[in-house]
């Protein structure tokens, strides 16, 4: 069920915004240019997994990765991307030339 979760497109888009920090379902949707009906239906997959957590903060429901298990796994995929993908280091040497110009 973890993976299937992690199929959808959208759910991997949340997943990437809320690596750079925290946020709103108002924040998300402008970040990744979607609907809050949609996005709450994939939010709500991703609770479910307790990929992502919710706080109450006032009238806001502010989402982040759950610090136990994600972000580790994260940083873990990382790490294995920069050390040992053949084509993910290939990637990150043509994204940092890219940079640099």
């Amino acid at each position: 069920m973890f993976f299937h979760t992690l199929s959808n497109p959208l759910r991997i888009d949340i997943i990437s915004s809320l690596s750079k920090g925290e946020k709103s379902v108002t924040e998300l949707a402008k970040d990744l240019n979607v609907e809050q009906s949609k996005l709450s239906h994939a939010l709500k997959a991703l609770l479910t997994c307790h990929i992502v957590e919710v706080e109450q903060r006032g009238k806001r429901r502010i989402y982040s990765l759950n610090k136990e298990t994600i972000i580790p796994i994260l940083n873990l995929i990382q790490k294995h991307s920069c050390d040992q993908c053949q084509i993910c280091a290939k990637m990150e040497g043509k994204n940092a030339n890219n940079t640099k110009r």
